[in-house]
């Protein structure tokens, strides 16, 4: 299959947010050519004038629960330990396979509205996410979401190696799902893997101040200075959320290369903190913006995540030109990808996969183009997205899905599913 997107206006984002006019082809799984307007006498499958509109790379989510979709609304409005220990887990211990697997398409269709071709997913069943994504052609990245004993390292070894042996559309990095639920001996095992397989580790870390605390006081360290004095992150990583962190965990951050993964949605709704991004930047460390799960933000969008990271940033160090939005941009798009290892999916350019997003500048949020990079940021949001493409195939146009699958048939599973759980 081959596609020509011409007279349209590209952000390719390989090295900054600059702009160029032209046009994008794509064939098959990757794209073949980005630049000024010229065919070559190629003979193409469909040609889609973009009128004047925006193509970039898609965003990726760094961080996420996707098939949560089943929470959403339901424990709102509850500081997170009550949330997560009294709403969220009860209900999820309910889970089949077969749910996850519904739910997960649910949260798909979000993802493609919102100009999402990718996810760094934790959760539970991890075939079922894989199925899901797979059916429907989206690209997944799944992290390990083990808690407990050491007996669950074989069951983390098995996932890397099974995953990452799918095909293209689904990967797996190594992850455990904090500190506070898993056993120091799971945590060392969980290391002593990582250097087997020189594989980065993730996982949720210093999302709350309880949370921390109570680290200090079972271990006398930090999450972050835990996890190094483990030999956790010898072959990098990163840690989701990163809100409350000293100056010791930023610097290993810094000298392990390693991700932190802002959430500022979810972290705002559960009051758990504003992440330390300027300080991080200030540092080079490197940084990736992520949803969280439907039942913490409870959006699943890219826009109000990027809205949200400036702001936020803003008001917490009482500057306007903090944290401006081409770096917000960047985190989106390429933070997001280089996080979980989607090193082809990063930017647009020959050869790279045909992950991309077609943005409609001619709606009123956009105009006038004075400087379409920040609109995005400031005043974007997903009735922008006009049309979103993944590994060259386009699952979503104009409103419309096309993921082989009755997207009302998803909406009434979704309904039963949380009705029963409930």
């Amino acid at each position: 299959m081959k596609i020509r997107f011409y007279n349209a206006r590209i952000m390719t984002a390989e090295k900054d947010c600059s702009i160029i006019t032209g046009e994008l082809h794509t064939e098959n799984d990757v794209i073949s050519y980005v630049g000024e307007e010229n065919t070559n006498g190629e003979k193409f499958d469909r040609e889609i004038d973009c009128r004047g509109d925006l193509i970039i790379p898609g965003f990726k989510n760094a961080h996420t629960h996707s098939a949560m979709t089943f929470l959403r609304s339901y424990a709102d409005d509850l500081p997170l330990q009550e949330w997560l220990f009294e709403r969220v887990f009860p209900r999820e211990d309910k889970l089949t396979p077969d749910d996850v697997y519904h739910l997960t398409k649910l949260a798909i269709l979000e993802y493609l509205t919102s100009g999402i071709t990718s996810c760094f997913d934790m959760y539970f069943f991890g075939d079922s996410i894989a199925a899901a994504s797979k059916d429907i052609g989206f690209r997944m990245v799944l992290c390990g979401a083990v808690s407990g004993g050491a007996d669950k390292i074989k069951r983390l070894e098995d996932e890397y190696q099974r995953f990452n042996g799918m095909g293209d559309l689904i990967s797996y990095q190594l992850g455990f799902h904090a500190e506070y639920t898993a056993e120091t001996a799971l945590l060392k095992e969980i290391a002593s893997l990582s250097k087997s397989l020189k594989a980065p580790v993730y996982t949720h870390n210093s999302e709350t101040e309880r949370e921390v605390k109570e680290c200090i006081e079972r271990h006398g360290k930090t999450p972050t200075e835990f996890f190094e004095e483990l030999g956790m992150f010898e072959y990098g990583g990163g840690g989701f959320h990163c809100v409350h962190m000293s100056e010791t965990d930023l610097n290993i951050f810094r000298q392990r290369g390693l991700w932190a993964v802002t959430n500022p949605g979810s972290n705002t709704k559960l009051a758990s903190g504003i992440a330390p991004i300027c300080e991080m930047q200030s540092r080079g460390i490197n940084i990736a913006i992520g949803t969280d799960g439907p039942a913490s933000n409870n959006c699943l969008d890219m826009f109000r995540e990027m809205f949200l990271v400036t702001g936020l940033q803003k008001l917490s160090q009482m500057d306007a030109s903090a944290c401006d939005a081409d770096t917000v941009l960047q985190m989106a798009v390429k933070g997001g990808a280089l996080a979980a290892g989607l090193t082809s999916c990063d930017c647009l350019a020959e050869g790279k996969k045909a992950d991309l997003v077609l943005v409609d500048l001619n709606r009123p949020n956009m105009q006038p183009l004075n400087n379409i990079g920040k609109n995005l940021v400031y005043s974007g949001s997903k009735e922008n997205v006009k049309l979103t493409m993944i590994n060259g195939r386009i699952l979503y146009e104009n409103g419309e899905f096309y993921v082989g699958t009755d997207v009302n048939e998803i909406y009434r599973k979704a309904n039963e599913i949380a009705e029963r759980l409930r």
